[in-house]
């Protein structure tokens, strides 16, 4: 499979798993899972298809795994605008986080913070050119704000660590971002 269609195989995925599962005709289980089968019934794409991407995405933004009844299942490691329990636990993040964003929203992090949208999180990178990564999807220049994960973690606020590596927080309040150097 060409690197142009796992991505849109890996959009349509992340729509199906993520966001509008109802428009697929798929359901997920209440942690996120859906019958591979059905998945790949409703993308009319094949087992090998679903393996590159998953293999293949540089951000693993999927887990397939045998479910408890045997038949594989799969899922998206964070990001969903439906109601899905992750099971996440909170972890100690480290000190600093980071989060890449367009310059063209920045006057209005720096007034609001980070917020989820509809999304259950807020997603952060561990390090910065991962962040650039990310901010790089969005359109003009490339922003990366440093977290000050450890304070906030001091004032209460909550992290959790997805499967793949991604942090997630309920918000990150102006205070305790700045706009990274490195």
């Amino acid at each position: 499979m060409e690197h142009r269609d796992l991505v849109r195989v890996s959009k349509r995925m992340s729509l199906a798993l993520r966001h509008r599962p109802d428009r697929f005709g798929l359901t997920l289980d209440r942690a996120g899972w859906a019958p591979v089968a059905d998945l790949l019934a409703a993308l009319r794409i094949s087992r090998t298809d679903l393996d590159a991407v998953v293999a293949g995405n540089d951000k693993q933004r999927f887990a397939v795994e045998p479910g408890p009844d045997g038949i594989d299942r799969v899922r998206a490691n964070q990001g969903h605008s439906v109601p899905v329990d992750l099971g996440l636990t909170p972890a100690v993040p480290p000190s600093r986080l980071f989060h890449g964003t367009g310059e063209a929203v920045l006057t209005a992090i720096r007034a609001q913070g980070l917020r989820r949208g509809r999304r259950h999180h807020v997603h952060l990178s561990p390090d910065v050119a991962t962040a650039r990564r990310v901010g790089a999807r969005r359109a003009g220049a490339v922003v990366v704000l440093s977290v000050d994960a450890a304070a906030m973690a001091e004032h209460g606020h909550l992290f959790y660590r997805s499967a793949n590596g991604v942090w997630l927080t309920d918000t990150v309040p102006p205070a305790y971002l700045a706009v990274s150097t490195s």
